[in-house]
């Protein structure tokens, strides 16, 4: 059973996700919360396995809610957003989210993203951080880091990661590079542990902030 708590100063935001979650089965909503800090406290208390988290909120907003709730290892957050270029979002994902969807996601799409989610997965199209983090780039280029960060990665794994930024799956990259796919998720793996990363949507956050991959590439 997944146990999920939702975060939203939305009243009849918050009914309706519980009325669709609840009717599954593998999911149980334990509780809500109207504003991010309220949000922090409850998973402190609860333990939820996914949070799902409005981004614009009082007392606190999602982002820096999402940030103290993964810090503190309580759950793992799905931001929600009823804009896909949000500017909150970008730094969710940096916060530590796994990932986000639009609030008028269709129900099946909202309960598979919460399940991949609760396994360890993350949801985030690489072609939505592109439009994100163009905007923040802009469409001359730019980097919002300094890209001497991968200078700890070797040729291949800045290969790797260039593959993971453009939404390739391990299969894919293994197809692409004639390698197994054992030895790709070994190239990962090591990605994010030289980069301080937590999963793959901050490999390709970080992709892009770094310049080593830009919003114009195919």
């Amino acid at each position: 059973m997944v146990r999920l708590l939702l975060v939203d100063d939305q009243e009849l935001m918050r009914m309706g996700f519980r009325m669709v979650l609840d009717a599954q089965e593998d999911l149980t909503v334990i509780g809500e919360a109207a504003d991010g800090a309220a949000g922090v406290a409850l998973a402190k208390e609860l333990k939820p396995d996914v949070v799902l988290m409005d981004v614009r909120m009082p007392v606190m907003d999602g982002v820096e809610a999402t940030k103290q709730i993964v810090e503190a290892g309580d759950a793992k957050v799905l931001v929600m957003t009823t804009f896909d270029l949000d500017e909150y979002v970008l730094s969710a994902l940096r916060g530590g989210a796994s990932g986000f969807l639009l609030k008028d996601t269709p129900p099946t799409d909202l309960i598979s993203a919460i399940r991949a989610v609760a396994s360890g997965d993350s949801v985030v199209s690489p072609s939505i951080t592109k439009r994100l983090l163009g905007r923040f780039l802009g469409s001359g280029g730019g980097q919002l880091r300094d890209a001497g960060v991968l200078d700890a990665l070797t040729e291949r794994e800045r290969e790797v990661l260039v593959l993971i930024a453009g939404g390739m799956s391990n299969t894919e990259i293994a197809g692409k590079l004639f390698l197994s796919e054992a030895t790709v998720k070994t190239h990962v793996g090591r990605i994010l542990a030289k980069l301080d990363l937590r999963d793959r949507v901050q490999a390709v956050v970080l992709a892009y902030e770094t310049g080593l991959v830009r919003p114009g590439d195919a």
